[in-house]
């Protein structure tokens, strides 16, 4: 649950920086899961029990089933897998604001519900490592987004697999790093954002120790024995791009590879060596990124131009800082669908707020039932790139996802009138649910790809019409008939 906190000892930082910062948590999941369908709940890999609330959920799969059909399936109507996290979180309050699939490699955003409005500027984007770059059995799929006007970027990577491939297994995730972009002037790339957070099944083994050494240092618990021998660990060292990266102590035994519903490791004739394939790092932005920058413009000519955005960036940097803090890495040993087990890490992102108001007030004039066309109204409070193509969801209340609306009426179409603080719009009685409920409406900006306000809740009434017809919730195929009669 967010925090606010009061930053005084932030030294060298202006008045404006040293007001009231913010503390929002973070809950990241990785796993591969094999292919294999859900278990019957993931309460306990989502810590719902917990008393500390996460304000966002970032959830990345690897190898999420992708048989042709069943793949054409799940990009029409949502995997098994997003449907098993959206009926959990949901109720909870968390709305799956946006997802990314590429094959088996699927990332999905979810945040509470009065987060949604300042979850802002999403953009996805994948690269193929498989097979030359044209499967996408592996690669890396990653998301983008402004948090309360912080760049953040979520990276989801499945690289190559086996011992010896941890040269190449550095060399696709550079790849990625270089091909990945953004339509953003001021964040084309991924190493732009203020906050990378990477994570995945990496596919980093232990290298050099035998089968016994390896047993004996996890039954001990002195996984410390095994770090200096991890292949990411070890390339660190060697590679500028990873030296970037922070990650937790592993101080869990290594994820892979487990017998199906087991605790035991690979029993099979090939009997894999455990190592810790599944992580999650996160990267900081450089403070003289601008800086360096800047010299680059400067021997190209453009020396003003470079000093004054560094100046803004630097400006920016100082009175809006982000802090990040670890708070639990681990793994979790309950869950025995795949070979490998999930890995959890918990965060804290302390930040200033850019953004205090949502960018649109829109509200449910009236009564609302299915009896009658209903108003809703908006108002544009702050400046953005609107279009023909937004749109006013009605939603109930706890519901999914942005597409989990009940109706939509475009911005535009259906306006009646228009002045410089007021729009009204219609919506079609047909669309409205004869039964009524709790309801809220957004409204969705097509350009920013989010929602970007959310009403107050209101109920809509249950049809007068419907009563006297006797229809009741329980015949669905006649309520159906009824509504598109």
């Amino acid at each position: 649950m967010e925090q606010e906190v009061l930053s005084d000892s932030l030294g060298g930082m202006s008045l404006v920086g040293m007001s009231n910062m913010h503390v929002f948590r973070l809950h990241m999941v990785t796993w591969n899961v094999a292919t294999a369908e859900p278990p019957e709940d993931v309460i306990s890999l989502l810590k719902l029990h917990s008393p500390k609330t996460p304000d966002l959920y970032v959830i990345g799969l690897q190898e999420v089933r992708a048989a042709p059909l069943k793949f054409v399936t799940d990009l029409a109507f949502d995997d098994s897998w997003s449907h098993l996290f959206m009926n959990t979180l949901a109720p909870l309050g968390y709305v799956k604001v946006s997802s990314i699939r590429m094959q088996g490699l699927l990332l999905l955003f979810f945040c509470r519900l009065e987060h949604v409005p300042f979850v802002r500027d999403i953009q996805v984007s994948y690269t193929r490592t498989g097979m030359f770059g044209y499967w996408g059995n592996k690669g890396g799929v990653s998301m983008r987004l402004s948090f309360y006007g912080h760049m953040l970027c979520f990276l989801n990577c499945h690289l190559a697999a086996h011992m010896n491939y941890a040269s190449q297994r550095v060399d696709e995730f550079e790849y990625i790093l270089d091909n990945q972009t953004f339509n953003s002037k001021d964040t084309p790339n991924i190493r732009d954002h203020k906050v990378v957070f990477w994570f995945g099944d990496l596919n980093f083994r232990i290298a050099d120790h035998g089968m016994h050494f390896l047993r004996s240092c996890i039954n001990s618990q002195r996984f410390n024995l095994l770090w200096p021998k991890d292949q990411l660990t070890m390339m660190k060292r060697q590679a500028a791009s990873l030296q970037e990266f922070e990650e937790g102590p592993l101080d869990f035994q290594p994820t892979y590879k487990f017998d199906l519903h087991s605790d035991n490791y690979d029993s099979s004739g090939k009997k894999r060596k455990p190592a810790w394939t599944d992580r999650i790092l996160w990267r900081l932005k450089p403070e003289d990124s601008s800086t360096q920058d800047e010299g680059k413009d400067d021997e190209a000519g453009g020396s003003e131009k470079a000093q004054n955005q560094a100046s803004a960036a630097g400006e920016e940097d100082e009175n809006y800082p982000l802090k990040v803090k670890q708070d639990l890495y681990t793994s979790n040993m309950e869950y025995g669908v795949s070979d490998h087990k999930p890995v959890v890490g918990i965060f804290q992102l302390e930040l200033r707020k850019m953004h205090n108001t949502p960018l649109v007030h829109v509200s449910a004039e009236g009564d609302w039932s299915a009896d009658f066309d209903a108003m809703a109204t908006y108002t544009i409070l702050q400046p953005f790139p609107s279009s023909a193509w937004d749109w006013i969801g009605l939603y109930k209340v706890g519901f999914k996802s942005t597409m989990d609306y009940i109706t939509y009426t475009w911005v535009k179409d259906d306006q009646v009138s228009l002045n410089d603080e007021l729009v009204q719009v219609y919506v079609s009685k047909d669309e409205i649910p004869v039964f009524g409920g709790e309801c809220i409406l957004c409204y969705f900006s097509s350009h920013l790809q989010c929602i970007v306000g959310i009403s107050e809740p209101f109920k809509v009434q249950e049809s007068r019409v419907a009563i006297e017809e006797g229809l009741v919730p329980e015949n669905v195929i006649e309520l159906d008939q009824a509504v598109s009669s």
